[in-house]
């Protein structure tokens, strides 16, 4: 059976998935645009909080995939969510973030102010490459006064075409560190965004697709949902090879392709010797990799496997990939 056959809803995330910067992964658009000829639910499911749904939009159409706002779920809209439901619509929130953020509380019915003299009910930190030492500092005070503190996403880092930057993960530790008070969590691995996702997307069969262990991988394991990790962001081979049980991915690919592809993992086998991970065969080395990643999850249990343990699989694949 074809991958995508057995699932209603893709829950995407885009950074490191469907596009990498101003520039869309190698056949992502292809990819999704089979996805809703075969009448799959798409929603793109983000940790950034800095954009709104509909610049999120318009930014996918510019690269090619068909998307409207209301197929974006961010963790803004997610954290904004969480403070309704405690505070109720007409709450005041100090907003640390940017516009993405500051739009989500205001469709929440909450009420944006600007400084911890307002007396906040919520701060609701969100990345935003303007954020400034100032903005900062009055959600340190208004978390200090006893304001709830709600962070959009943990994410330390973000990918963009140059590398990974500082995420949101950690500028909110700037305000934790600053006042001794651990924020709310909306984003993934934390359960608020995916809850957001099914609320807003109705999904019955939802398949996670994302590039990290700890956020999107991390966060379907903690719904109790599939997984599908693609190795066009963040994680890498040896990351998989090494994963927490909470890290593992029900399926693993290249790139969005695999899903209309029949996963497999013919050609190889996986063996122990002396403690060492040790793979032969040959074929698609992403197929090895399945086999590969199975027998070091099995030997692991609720361990991680060690670096050491799975170097002679991991240079087998390494160089069957070179060639």
């Amino acid at each position: 059976m074809v991958l995508i056959d057995a699932y209603d809803t893709l829950l995407l995330d885009l950074d490191g998935v469907v596009y990498l910067g101003p520039h869309a992964v190698l056949g992502a658009v292809a990819a999704l645009d089979g996805a809703r000829r075969a009448e799959t639910r798409l929603a793109f499911v983000t940790n950034n909080a800095s954009r709104t749904p509909a610049a999120i939009a318009g930014h996918l159409r510019e690269l090619g995939v068909e998307a409207a706002r209301e197929d974006v779920v961010t963790s803004a809209q997610a954290a904004a969510r969480v403070i309704e439901e405690r505070f109720g619509p007409g709450a005041t929130v100090l907003v640390v973030g940017g516009m993405g953020l500051r739009t989500a509380v205001r469709e929440r019915g909450l009420r944006v102010v600007t400084t911890a003299w307002d007396e906040p009910d919520a701060v609701a930190q969100g990345m935003w490459p303007g954020i400034s030492y100032g903005l900062l500092s009055e959600g340190a005070l208004a978390v200090r006064q006893g304001a709830l503190f709600v962070a959009s996403n943990r994410d330390s880092t973000m990918p963009v075409g140059r590398g990974e930057l500082p995420g949101n993960g950690a500028m909110a530790r700037v305000i934790a560190t600053a006042t001794g008070v651990e924020p709310v969590y909306a984003g993934k691995p934390d359960p608020p965004l995916h809850r957001e996702s099914m609320l807003r997307t109705g999904a019955k069969r939802p398949l996670v697709v994302g590039d990290r262990l700890d956020t999107d991988i991390e966060g379907a394991s903690n719904a109790g949902v599939d997984s599908l990790l693609v190795l066009t962001g963040v994680a890498t081979v040896l990351d998989v090879l090494t994963a927490a049980p909470e890290h593992r991915p029900t399926y693993l690919a290249e790139d969005l392709s695999a899903l209309h592809e029949v996963y497999m993992a013919d050609g190889w086998r996986a063996s122990w010797e002396d403690g060492r991970l040790r793979l032969d065969g040959d074929g698609a080395w992403i197929d090895g990799l399945r086999v590969a990643c199975r027998a070091a999850w099995e030997a692991a249990g609720d361990g991680r496997a060690d670096d050491d343990a799975v170097k002679p699989a991991l240079e087998r694949l390494q160089n069957v990939s070179r060639g």
